[in-house]
């Protein structure tokens, strides 16, 4: 493994362990066990570093959500989901810290919109069960957008407010609940 893969893994596991904020250059050269001028050489800056070690953790999903069951069980999903920001607390808060600093850096927020739109589709695989290639956009923008807005306002909630989040069995209870006050199709 190179300098460059060391530094990526570095900083998947500050991020797991310290969060993004807390992360310095000594830790990630340290737990790299590669030099400070390392980081600059391979990525320009700590943050850069960062960003895409939190952007690959994302890709992956195993990582951030666990791993993937693949079967379009909703339910199996949401447990994963809600797992997982009690789990790995800290890479959520980096997520939210890179949410905010991409509303001052434009760069950042089209690596962030990019990333959007990644996390549509790969929700509304794992909602369906359908591989990514064979989805349709309006399944991507409709399921996915919706299952991405519903990932990201609990995630909030579990960070915040642990004890009243609510249970992923809360979750599709109160999905299907909604779902009686949808209108007719128009």
């Amino acid at each position: 493994m190179g300098n460059r893969e060391k530094l990526l893994e570095a900083a998947r596991q500050c991020l797991f362990t310290k969060g993004y904020e807390r992360t310095t250059v000594r830790d990630l050269a340290s737990a790299a066990g590669v030099s400070m001028a390392a980081i600059g050489y391979h990525f320009g800056s700590k943050e850069a570093l960062l960003n895409q070690a939190l952007f690959e953790a994302l890709d992956s999903g195993d990582q951030a959500f666990g791993p993937s069951a693949g079967n379009a069980d909703l339910g199996a999903l949401w447990r994963r989901l809600v797992e997982a920001f009690s789990v790995n607390k800290t890479f959520w808060i980096a997520n939210l810290e890179t949410v905010l600093r991409a509303q001052r850096d434009p760069e950042l927020r089209e690596q962030m919109a990019a990333g959007l739109r990644q996390g549509r589709s790969g929700m509304a695989r794992e909602v369906t069960g359908t591989a990514e290639t064979e989805l349709s956009e309006a399944t991507i923008r409709t399921v996915g957008s919706v299952q991405l807005a519903l990932v990201s306002g609990l995630m909030m909630q579990h960070l915040t407010d642990p004890e009243s989040a609510p249970t992923a069995d809360e979750v599709l209870a109160g999905l299907r609940a909604l779902a009686t006050y949808l209108p007719e199709e128009a």
